[in-house]
């Protein structure tokens, strides 16, 4: 996910989401207004939330996500109409961005770099796990 384009990453994100039951059409690119996809969330048979996507392709190395961040993205949700946002980065939040997710509306769930891994592997999404035989741990037995 590293080597992607940031536009790579993003469609590669919003695909994932779809995987996860989620209705999204891309906007990303210039212009975007902090919105990379907007659409909607099944909550039931006949009840749905109305959602936006944020994307941010960070070093997980590098500096997380703070507060402003989170804020203005739930204000950049809020105009395009959003009663639930995610937020997705490769890297990690602070403790500031995490209570501002849930603070104001709408409510942001945030995906950082570990949580995103956990849903790609969900969904096998150009990755799986191999089962590894550790043949020393059987010797005990013979």
């Amino acid at each position: 996910m590293h080597q992607l384009t940031p536009t790579g990453f993003e469609e590669f994100v919003l695909l994932m989401l779809r995987e996860h039951g989620l209705e999204l059409t891309r906007i990303g690119g210039s212009g975007d207004e902090g919105i990379d996809g907007i659409g909607r969330a099944p909550i039931s048979a006949v009840l749905s939330s109305r959602v936006a996507v944020q994307v941010k392709r960070y070093n997980p190395e590098g500096k997380p996500i703070g507060r402003e961040t989170v804020a203005l993205f739930q204000r950049d949700a809020q105009t395009k109409g959003a009663e639930r946002a995610i937020l997705v980065t490769l890297g990690r939040f602070t403790e500031p961005a995490r209570k501002a997710a849930i603070s104001a509306t709408p409510t942001v769930d945030l995906i950082d770099g570990n949580r995103l891994a956990e849903l790609v592997l969900d969904k096998q999404l150009g990755v799986q796990l191999a089962p590894v035989v550790n043949e020393s741990w059987f010797d005990r037995f013979t």
